[in-house]
């Protein structure tokens, strides 16, 4: 891993999509279009996006290289969090991660409970590699909009903290 990004550096994301229709037919990929979107609200920078199957050995694969790739405090998933047998993105994420950050999970799953009925079926996970920050979100670009609203107002501190920079709790 390379030297950690200094605190003023702009935020820098990588966005993997995770959806073997899309990776087959090259088809839309509305939910990773709205991560990207997002990051730039957020002030900003995309690294990267990757589309990837459903495959539990790609999708670590991939979360490693950007995690691990020092220019990105944020590695973002769409996709896979669900129940069907080839939803496997938490469990990809989860082998990867060196610690958990269930608060983050816990809110974008309260964040879409007004929203669905089906909002605890939701297996998504988030938690740090090194210094990079890595979240599932779901694969709806609906489900997208309602849980990044939920953690906007957070994440500049994670990063921060991340980076080791100076916060008013130091």
């Amino acid at each position: 891993m390379t030297g950690a990004r200094p605190s003023s550096a702009p935020l820098r994301a990588a966005v993997i999509t995770v959806s073997t229709s899309r990776a087959l037919d090259g088809g839309a990929d509305e939910s990773g279009d709205a991560l990207a979107a997002w990051v730039e609200e957020l002030g900003g920078t995309l690294a990267g996006r990757e589309l990837l199957p459903d495959d539990r050995g790609a999708i670590e694969a991939a979360l490693r290289r950007w995690a691990d790739g020092g220019e990105c405090d944020l590695v973002l998933t769409t996709g896979g969090t669900g129940f069907a047998a080839s939803d496997v993105t938490p469990e990809a994420t989860e082998a990867v991660l060196e610690r958990r950050a269930p608060g983050l999970a816990e809110a974008m799953r309260a964040a879409s409970a007004p929203h669905t009925p089906h909002w605890m079926l939701s297996r998504g996970v988030a938690g740090i590699r090194g210094s990079a920050l890595l979240v599932n979100f779901p694969g709806s670009p609906k489900a997208v909009a309602e849980t990044t609203a939920a953690l906007a107002p957070a994440l500049p501190h994670a990063v921060a903290l991340l980076r080791g920079a100076p916060t008013a709790h130091s």
